[in-house]
């Protein structure tokens, strides 16, 4: 099943206050998080939006368990990967409480974090962090979550990109992203877009 609840989350995260960066507003993933007002759904699902969507090769909804491509201008070149939102896991609202300085904040939240796997499929090898990640955003019924400043992405399973000293092509890691989503949300999603791209979307039933 793609919903992932875990009794508790282990990350390092627990025992560290971190600010929270309340989302979104109006524009795409990368404006978000800066007027405060609410982020309309990017979803348009019609057949022609669809169609279009496919043509151009970026952006639309993507069916779990499915990759796509895209492209990322990393400091040694550009560099094309295959991309899947393998799962998102979600925690509690006591645990969302536990994480921010300001409680009120993770009032009526739970926090979610996205496992993404990323297959480098050509261009150069990367000897530098990885900016592939910098594309990924959690959304809920179709409106941002608010951003964990300085949570590490360290959970079971991922894999920090500042840690990857190498990385060529056909090799593949999993990265993660944390925020903080609704907790009564009925679906939680995962974007990644090219720079100035529409976003592919994941999207996870919650529960």
């Amino acid at each position: 099943m793609p919903y992932h609840k875990p009794a508790r989350l282990s990350m390092a995260v627990s025992a560290v206050l971190l600010a929270v960066t309340l989302s979104a507003c109006q524009g795409n993933d990368d404006d978000a998080g800066t007027t405060g007002q609410p982020a309309p759904s990017s979803k348009d699902t019609s057949p022609s939006a669809t169609a279009s969507q496919a043509e151009a090769g970026s952006g639309g909804d993507v069916a779990t368990g499915e990759s796509v491509t895209g492209k990322v201008a990393e400091e040694e070149g550009p560099v094309t990967y295959e991309i899947t939102a393998e799962k998102v896991d979600l925690g509690t609202e006591a645990e969302a409480a536990a994480l921010v300085q300001d409680k009120a904040d993770a009032k009526g939240k739970v926090l979610a974090i996205a496992h993404v796997k990323f297959t480098h499929t050509s261009g150069p090898a990367i000897s530098s962090s990885s900016d592939v990640n910098d594309g990924t955003t959690i959304w809920a019924d179709g409106q941002r979550g608010a951003i964990l400043i300085g949570a590490p992405d360290d959970a079971a399973g991922c894999e920090d990109v500042y840690d990857i000293d190498s990385w060529k092509a056909g090799e593949s890691h999993t990265v993660c992203t944390s925020y903080l989503v609704p907790a009564a949300a009925k679906n939680v999603e995962v974007h990644w877009s090219e720079e100035d791209g529409e976003p592919y979307i994941w999207t996870f039933p919650n529960g």
